[in-house]
């Protein structure tokens, strides 16, 4: 049995990962999918001093909490950046690091520096009645939908989940200095299919910090595969249990 802890992107919650947890449990794997302070049942705790740290906070305590060992720790989207500091402060307890579609930093990194478009949305939040909130990306014409999604019923239970995302999530460098954290492997999912104007993906290197070779799988999917193919995605993962 292995352990899956799936850490949702900006904006969304733990409901994210509802069509994905079944399909993980039913193979026999513990699956944890929380919801970051500010989001799903939390969400009323959102606040300006909300940011990337504090969601580092919640996945850490998660792991200690239930004395998690090997950890398929997997972040999605912005998240790329809150498991990349979480296992940099838990690395013994991280069996396999996931970047699914995800922001991928090195140390000392912001979200605006991994994806410079997010200085778009800080800019506009800036000029707003309240700049600490940063709205959820609008739903584009089709095929891309919102986040990817364009079914009605999925976009609409996508759209029931969001949040207003905290600036400082934003503006808070990841930390990666532990050497520890190196030996962690690696595997990089990628969304493929559906490019969006103004979003890059930064190049995988050819090794991993480890040494080994760089491990990349592609779902041809929008961004929120766990909503658009969840038993694609699933497979992916049961690969590494």
């Amino acid at each position: 049995m292995s352990t899956f802890l799936l850490v949702h992107g900006a904006w969304h919650s733990g409901r994210a990962w509802d069509r994905v947890v079944p399909l993980l449990t039913a193979a026999g794997h513990r699956v944890f999918a929380p919801s970051l302070t500010g989001h799903g049942d939390t969400a009323h705790l959102l606040s300006p001093e909300v940011g990337l740290e504090t969601y580092v906070d919640d996945v850490v305590s998660l792991i200690l909490a239930e004395d998690l060992t090997e950890v398929i720790l997997v972040g999605h989207s912005f998240a790329g950046l809150v498991v990349s500091s979480a296992a940099n402060r838990v690395p013994d307890r991280i069996g396999h690091l996931v970047y699914l579609d995800a922001m991928v930093p090195v140390d000392g990194e912001t979200a605006v520096d991994v994806m410079p478009i997010t200085k778009t949305l800080l800019d506009a939040a800036a000029a707003s009645d309240e700049p600490w909130r940063v709205p959820p990306l609008p739903e584009l014409p089709a095929p891309h939908g919102l986040f990817g999604v364009t079914d009605p019923d999925d976009v609409a239970w996508v759209r029931s989940m969001l949040v207003d995302e905290p600036a400082l999530a934003y503006r808070q460098p990841v930390r990666m200095d532990d050497p520890a954290a190196d030996a962690i492997p690696r595997t990089h999912i990628h969304c493929v299919g559906l490019d969006v104007d103004g979003i890059t993906r930064r190049p995988v290197p050819a090794t991993q910090p480890n040494g080994s070779p760089s491990r990349i799988r592609e779902l041809r999917s929008g961004h929120d595969c766990m909503v658009t193919v969840p038993d694609d995605l699933a497979a992916l993962l049961l690969e590494l249990a």
